[in-house]
């Protein structure tokens, strides 16, 4: 068994939650210690059952609720060296036993789960994506907070049964939307984050000529995108890549409460 629930997922904040039989985690705490707790409990699962968290990079909405929740139910943080550096007011608070370091593109373990991060270009001290792997046999993979797409991403990508990938913009209502021009500068640089097209053909990419069958849309801007617009962008670009093909099971993940549960 392999399971993935997306709990929050958005530009104000991000956890997801991975089960096996025997260990639970967490990727990113960026939303309260209490919306966590709140997300768990609705998905039967105890707060106090979560092995470790992955940090995927130090951005507030991908760290909010880290050091409240890991001291309060003792648990292990796993990042790199330059995240912890870059989130001193959450390092700070975590106990001496719960800081673990990472290096991108070097696997670890986390008692039956293989864990392997992988570096993306975001505006980060060191970010990262991870490939999630159980009896070597169940793959899933988490990217987003991506820049541009590039090969070796999609190298790791391929293999997984099932992705959360980023989808969140839109480039023409990005160009219509309220932020002031340097944000919406930032957002589509290569350091930015993955737009709904890009999105769509990664996807496309995978399902003819790889193992995707699953895919979730994640970490949608409020301002720049809209949940329907990013789903049919995608299904747009299935369909103009992979006409006879509608295998692929696409959703877009929730950002207030947690989405549905997927298992392997």
């Amino acid at each position: 068994m392999l399971n993935f629930c997306s709990l929050y997922s958005g530009s104000s904040g991000n956890s997801l939650f991975v089960e096996t039989e025997n260990t639970k985690i967490l990727v990113d705490a960026g939303m309260s210690c209490k919306k966590i707790e709140e997300a768990l409990h609705s998905i039967e699962v105890e707060p106090s059952s979560i092995n470790a968290i992955l940090v995927t990079h130090e951005h507030s909405d991908h760290i909010k609720g880290i050091s409240t929740i890991s001291k309060k139910f003792d648990i292990p943080v796993f990042a790199t060296k330059e995240t912890f550096d870059a989130m001193p007011a959450q390092t700070e608070k975590l106990s001496t036993k719960n800081i673990n370091y990472f290096n991108p593109q070097e696997k670890f373990f986390i008692d039956d789960l293989e864990i392997f991060p992988f570096s993306i270009p975001h505006d980060a001290a060191n970010p990262c994506g991870f490939n999630i792997i159980k009896d070597n046999s169940h793959k899933i993979s988490i990217a987003t907070d991506i820049g541009h797409m590039t090969k070796s991403i999609i190298n790791y990508l391929e293999g997984s049964e099932f992705i959360l990938l980023e989808s969140n913009y839109d480039t023409e209502v990005l160009k219509c939307c309220s932020y002031p021009f340097a944000l919406k500068s930032r957002i589509a640089c290569d350091k930015g984050h993955l737009s709904n097209t890009m999105a769509g053909k990664t996807i496309s990419y995978l399902s003819k000529n790889s193992n995707l069958h699953t895919a979730m849309l994640g970490h949608l801007s409020k301002e720049s995108n809209f949940p329907e617009l990013a789903y049919q962008t995608v299904v747009d670009e299935l369909i103009l890549n992979s006409p006879s093909d509608n295998s692929i099971n696409l959703s877009v993940a929730n950002r207030d409460c947690p989405s549905k549960l997927i298992t392997l």
